[in-house]
């Protein structure tokens, strides 16, 4: 598994349009054969910060993911919502195994 958290610091004025293109990302990213999961978090405490949980089958699935018009339309529809450049920070899955995840 290729796992990705991916960091976003939104301004709390375009919450709400970032919370609808993200949404409608995720709908059509876990359609994609190589992705497992893709996880849609807010923050409780602070509502503009979100965690996007990306699980990809291998590393070359994240990049296939990102040649997709819809991660494009999404990447290019909240780019002026962000506070921050969002943040991707990768993970190796220890358990369960991938044969667990089958």
């Amino acid at each position: 598994m290729h796992i990705v958290f991916v960091h976003v610091h939104v301004k709390e004025t375009n919450v709400d349009d970032f919370i609808q293109a993200t949404l409608e990302n995720a709908r059509h990213s876990v359609q994609e054969p190589g992705i497992v999961r893709f996880d849609v978090l807010q923050q409780v405490e602070d509502p503009t910060r979100f965690v996007l949980v990306e699980v990809y089958r291998q590393p070359e699935d994240q990049a296939k993911h990102r040649e997709t018009a819809h991660y494009q339309k999404w990447r290019d529809t909240v780019a002026d919502m962000m506070v921050e450049p969002r943040q991707g920070v990768r993970y190796l899955n220890l358990f369960p195994s991938d044969e667990e995840w089958q």
